[in-house]
């Protein structure tokens, strides 16, 4: 298995890139997003644990809250030097007990090297949306593709 990410600017682009996934046979349990969580998504300092339900929208207008299916499995944290995030699909997971080493430090137990990690962690701080697919290597180029054809910027597998 390799990991293949990138990075959106906007929410359609992101749901545009998961719609197509999964017409293309990848399952839901493979694709995660990763993004800040917007000012209307809760206090400055308010406790948000993971698993918390966002999948009613509370999000960075509306990212991952508006993607049926994984959003049912989002949840929402906070990461010291990056503040509230919303995270769905087996990333998650890995962000929630991996909160010291942030973004980063949950994407090396991806396969994606630290230097490129925390590339992509500092595009998740400015806003971007985080796409991670776990695909076999013969779906690595397809997946890919569809990052591009979606919109996704420095799209890469590892």
């Amino acid at each position: 298995m390799k990991t293949v990410i990138g990075v959106f600017t906007s929410e359609d682009q992101a749901q545009r890139a998961v719609g197509a996934l999964r017409q293309a046979g990848f399952k839901e349990n493979d694709i995660s997003l990763v993004a800040r969580r917007g000012e209307g998504g809760g206090e400055q300092g308010e406790t948000m644990t993971a698993g918390e339900d966002i999948s009613g929208g509370v999000t960075t207008g509306g990212v991952l809250g508006g993607l049926a299916g994984l959003a049912a499995g989002a949840g929402a944290l906070v990461m010291p030097g990056i503040g509230p995030l919303i995270a769905a699909g087996p990333l998650a997971g890995l962000l929630s007990g991996a909160a010291a080493g942030g973004i980063a430090g949950g994407l090396i137990d991806w396969g994606i090297p630290e230097e490129r990690g925390r590339y992509y962690e500092e595009q998740v701080k400015q806003g971007q949306i985080l796409a991670a697919i776990r695909a076999g290597d013969d779906k690595v180029d397809r997946c890919a593709q569809i990052l591009r054809e979606a919109g996704a910027r420095d799209v890469e597998s590892h």
